[in-house]
């Protein structure tokens, strides 16, 4: 069952990753929902179920005005006819403007159906346009579908891209891809599209706006501003002090269990990843001076601990214990949380398992902070024993867009290395750092690549050195390397 997906007026949020809690407050229920990128609080007024949604009624704090909130058990709640008449729709206002906007082409093909072998589905809109032997491929996607499907548009552009030169070799020439975005919705395809190969293929993104059917054409040749931001690197030692009393408390209960820091006043305690507590300072009433806290639980049975919960702490501590460990039961719901982080929790620890010309001493984790709308990835920062940035995406499971996202991140490092301030902040204190451009390093269990991903990565721009490491699939105890892809023309250097 997919997560329930509240959808704020424009602006939805997963409870797969984001938190929730109701309270009763004066004889008000107010729903909370939180996550790293919003804060949403509202009081209850009305429920109503709706086939496979909760439609609340909703009154925002100082407004008069009640809004409607939808809780979806899908990520999008509309039903299949909805979507069918929103994409053929699209499809007949993609056609109209190809039509009128180039005159000069001639639409070989348009359309939306399913080809799983292929790995495309009826969200895009895909065609060929021509004029003699020369042709374009062409994909659009229209306004209704999710943000991470507009998002991931360029991925299946790409892929569409080289269907139709492998289809029309011999016949026509397919010089690159025609990709249509909604208005306002293209900064992250932009970005991508900024560090792809020129040479491989003529990139060209396009804003359509549906109702008007006015295009606009998207300049790529420089990213832009890039949504990133950047937190000074907490003293750990002192973090570690003022909350020395919390973190030993829990050490008698898991001695194995990581510690991270999570702000100047914050830590999280994790088990193999999992979080199931943190350590704050919190300030309380009558009293200018922080005082530590333990909060713990998961979820909406997260509580703040005292003498009366603290068989509840153990008792949860020891249920993760029993199970979250490399030998544990692949049933348990404890085991089967959070893959992405366990595996990170091991590279934190040995990154040298991945690839020995890194340093040990180094290592960051979402360092700089994501603002994409649709971020599962782990991201981990390293550094080479010469002083090379090494940026490291980690997934445990099978992801067509592992490449391109790997692009997201790369490009982040990128911009804040250039302008130097890795160093600035506190991160890699007394490490010289070189001014090459960061390594990408891309990391999944070796059966979970997707068999794509060497066509997407041979259309990224020759100037990013990346590096496909693939794991065992029994990582969990061993973390070792099993293959490693480079590009052909780092091949063709080590041979020379």
């Amino acid at each position: 069952m997919n997560p329930f997906v509240p959808c704020v007026k424009l602006f939805p949020m997963d409870l797969g990753h984001a938190k929730y809690s109701i309270s009763g407050e004066s004889n008000k229920c107010l729903l909370h929902l939180w996550s790293p990128e919003r804060n949403v609080v509202r009081r209850v007024l009305d429920i109503e179920t709706k086939g496979d949604t909760l439609r609340v009624t909703v009154q925002r704090m100082g407004q008069a005005r009640p809004t409607k909130l939808d809780i979806c058990r899908e990520r999008d709640a509309r039903t299949a006819s909805t979507k069918r008449a929103a994409r053929v729709s699209y499809q007949r206002t993609l056609e109209r403007v190809l039509r009128k906007q180039f005159p000069e082409l001639t639409i070989a093909q348009l359309s939306t159906a399913m080809d799983l072998e292929k790995s495309f589905g009826p969200v895009y809109a895909r065609g060929l346009v021509k004029r003699g032997q020369s042709a374009f491929a062409v994909l659009g996607v229209n306004r209704q579908e999710l943000q991470s499907s507009i998002d991931a548009a360029l991925t299946f552009g790409i892929l569409w891209l080289d269907l139709c030169r492998e289809v029309q070799a011999g016949e026509l020439v397919v010089e690159g891809l025609k990709l249509f975005i909604p208005g306002g919705c293209s900064v992250l395809v932009r970005e991508r599209m900024s560090h792809l190969n020129a040479s491989m293929a003529k990139w060209q993104l396009y804003e359509l706006e549906e109702r008007g059917e006015d295009l606009k054409r998207i300049e790529i040749s420089d990213g832009g501003n890039i949504s990133t931001r950047l937190i000074r690197c907490t003293d750990q030692a002192d973090i570690h002090e003022r909350l020395s009393a919390a973190i030993a408390l829990v050490k008698t209960l898991m001695p194995e269990v990581e510690v991270g820091i999570l702000s100047t006043a914050e830590a999280s305690f994790r088990c193999h990843g999992l979080e199931f507590a943190r350590a704050r300072l919190s300030a309380k009433p009558g009293d200018f001076r922080s005082t530590p806290e333990i909060v713990f639980g998961t979820g909406p049975s997260e509580r703040v601990l005292d003498g009366n919960n603290f068989a509840h702490l153990e008792r949860l501590i020891r249920s993760i214990g029993e199970v979250r460990h490399a030998e544990g039961p692949g049933e348990s719901r404890w085991w089967r949380l959070h893959p992405e982080r366990w595996l990170e929790s091991l590279v934190i620890k040995n990154v040298c398992a991945l690839d020995d010309q890194l340093d040990a001493r180094w290592c960051y984790s979402q360092v700089p902070a994501f603002s994409a709308s649709d971020r599962a990835m782990i991201d981990v920062l390293a550094v080479t024993r010469e002083g090379r940035l090494a940026v490291v995406e980690l997934k445990a499971d099978e992801d067509i867009h592992l490449p391109l996202q790997g692009l997201d991140y790369w490009s982040r490092v990128a911009w804040h290395h250039a302008r130097g301030e890795f160093q600035q902040f506190g991160y890699f204190a007394g490490r010289e750092l070189s001014p090459q451009k960061p390594l990408l390093m891309m990391v999944a269990p070796a059966l979970r690549v997707h068999p794509a991903t060497d066509t997407l990565l041979r259309y990224v721009s020759t100037e990013i050195d990346w590096l496909v490491l693939g794991i065992d699939e029994r990582w969990r105890k061993d973390l070792r390397v099993v293959f490693r892809k480079r590009p052909e023309r780092a091949l063709l250097k080590m041979a020379v």
